[in-house]
């Protein structure tokens, strides 16, 4: 394992949500050749094997910016990129957007997701035999029938519960429903602690909701149980505790990175989180 050193209350309403590594290194947005096959031609014609894609999924309370430093890197060392938009309403649900995304992209590909994209990912990559590794940047990995809101709180360290901010509305049919975001003169604190204030109040503007019902839904499949995983854990988080994070990357069997950093450690270390999910890459497709 990498290590880099840099009252309890329980979570009611959400989530709030070894190996040596590298350092060396809103709809859908592409960065790159979005497209595999293009990519292999040309490949096949330079006699160069082509890099597989990297998928990025994001978690609640983010945007696909949250990437914009780790897709700088990715794109230095020849990776094409796509973010996905994470709409933030269930595991079931976004797991199946993220399989159109994936659909349209031909090829070999690396899935990484922080927070409950990981949750996410795990559904999402199932049975998909291009995706090649995954990788979990802060983030959940859930066995089927485990929520997000039940493994936060499997171990004490989460202060999201004060940090919430929740906003209840009617839907269509009549019946309510209620969205999480963080309050934004809380953000800094709880979230993004090692960035820069400037910067987390941009995010705390941004920031993207999640359905308390998302927190709460079980997962179904998990696809860490049958390929190859990363997990980069974040001892400072305040979101998903660093203990948590240590139990499902350990169950994962994930070469695993340790790093003392906030929950939006993509933002903090996008080259540590770039090299690892490069590692992931070189290690599973040749």
């Amino acid at each position: 394992m990498v290590s880099i050193k840099g009252g309890r209350k329980r979570l009611v309403t959400g989530v709030v949500s070894t190996v040596t590594v590298g350092l060396a290194f809103g709809a859908i947005a592409f960065s790159g050749p979005a497209n595999g096959a293009t990519r292999t031609a040309e490949a096949a014609d330079t006699g160069i094997h082509a890099k597989p894609t990297i998928v990025l999924e994001h978690g609640a309370f983010a945007d696909g910016s949250s990437w914009n430093g780790v897709i700088a890197d990715l794109h230095a060392h020849g990776y094409p990129v796509v973010a996905a938009a994470n709409p933030l309403r269930g595991p079931a649900a976004d797991a199946a957007a993220l399989r159109t995304v994936l659909d349209h992209v031909k090829g070999p590909k690396i899935l990484v997701g922080h927070s409950y994209g990981g949750n996410v990912i795990s559904q999402a990559a199932a049975d998909d035999p291009e995706v090649k590794a995954l990788v979990y940047v802060a983030a959940f990995l859930p066995a089927p029938g485990e929520s997000a809101l039940e493994l936060t709180n499997k171990y004490p360290g989460s202060t999201l519960p004060n940090a919430l901010d929740p906003v209840t509305y009617k839907q269509a049919d009549g019946s309510t429903a209620t969205d999480l975001y963080i309050q934004q003169d809380k953000f800094r604190h709880q979230f993004a602690a090692d960035v820069l204030a400037k910067q987390a109040a941009l995010m705390a503007s941004e920031q993207r909701p999640i359905a308390q019902a998302a927190l709460e839904e079980k997962a179904t499949t998990a696809a860490w149980k049958t390929k190859p995983s990363w997990d980069i854990v974040t001892t400072r988080d305040l979101n998903i505790p660093a203990a948590v994070q240590r139990f499902m990357a350990k169950r994962a069997h994930a070469h695993t990175t340790e790093v003392a950093a906030s929950h939006s450690v993509a933002v903090s270390h996008p080259h540590l989180v770039a090299g690892v999910i490069e590692q992931a890459a070189r290690a599973t497709v040749r």
